[in-house]
């Protein structure tokens, strides 16, 4: 069995931890193969002002679909809503943290207006501008180590980075604080990782065992809404689902890229309604889009 991955240390430990948790399963040897993606290739661009689906994951379908590799690991946040017909999402892992954490030198509250912030990111740039905080925007892309080196550096003042990857990579040393999920709500999957397949591959019900029902229906709600909506980084638009007890709570809010709030949205229900869900709370915010 081959696993298609990017190259980045964060892509390699993420497949890392699929393999190991199929090789739990299955006593075929499992191979890990690196596939250079668009997105991995662009390092000069703000991701929302180019045409940024499947920028760091059509390379790697192309592969699964060509059948080079059996299956590709993605962060399923990079994963389109309007996957291939002739893929699935086989299976979703326990989600890690989807919380939003800052990497800086200064604590948030110290952080003096004007201060070099880094993103490619319009979410994160409008809540910014939603509490405030009267940034200087400054474009910041590459792999986790780069965008930490480069605020260690000095190069920015701070930048907000998805605690998940951080956790995976052992850097947790360089949380300075942790947002609160509505304070600073994240992408829609964030912390959550999509093992793709063929639709029709043998191996997709031997894949389908290491899905945590709670987390795939969690991003099933998630990227329900998006879908819905269309949207995809263009817009400022932060969405995060949580179960408990059998039950989901979507949390959605809409933002304008200076930071006022167009639109929030709250829906619960079922656990095994989550795509239900995902488009009802479309429907509330769709005259905002």
């Amino acid at each position: 069995m081959i696993a298609g991955t990017r190259g980045s240390r964060l892509a390699l430990v993420q497949t890392d931890h699929v393999i190991n948790m199929l090789s739990g399963i299955c006593d075929e040897r499992i191979e890990r193969r690196i596939i250079k993606t668009k997105g991995d290739r662009i390092k000069d661009s703000q991701l929302y002002s180019m045409d940024s689906k499947g920028l760091f994951t059509r390379e790697l379908d192309i592969a699964v679909l060509e059948e080079e590799v059996d299956l590709a690991v993605h962060s399923l946040k990079d994963v389109p809503s309007d996957l291939d017909p002739e893929l699935v999402i086989a299976a979703v892992p326990p989600r890690e943290s989807p919380n939003e954490v800052l990497v800086s030198r200064f604590d948030w509250d110290k952080l003096p207006p004007g201060a070099k912030f880094g993103t490619s990111s319009l979410r994160r740039e409008a809540f910014c501008n939603h509490h405030q905080k009267n940034f200087k925007m400054e474009p910041l892309r590459g792999n986790i180590d780069t965008r930490i080196r480069k605020v260690m550096e000095g190069e920015v003042h701070a930048t907000i980075m998805a605690e998940a990857g951080l956790k995976r990579l052992g850097l947790e040393d360089y949380i300075k604080k942790r947002f609160t999920l509505k304070y600073l709500t994240p992408a829609a999957g964030q912390g959550a990782l999509a093992v793709i397949t063929r639709r029709d591959s043998e191996l997709r019900k031997s894949i389908e065992r290491i899905t945590h029902y709670p987390s795939q229906q969690e991003v099933t709600a998630e990227k329900a809404l998006l879908r819905e909506l269309g949207a995809g980084c263009q817009y400022p638009l932060g969405v995060i689902a949580r179960t408990s007890n059998g039950e989901i709570n979507l949390y959605a809010v809409l933002l304008t890229k200076d930071g006022e709030i167009l639109k929030k949205v709250n829906v619960k229900g079922s656990v095994n309604k989550a795509e239900d869900i995902g488009k009802k709370a479309a429907k509330e915010m769709e005259d905002y889009i």
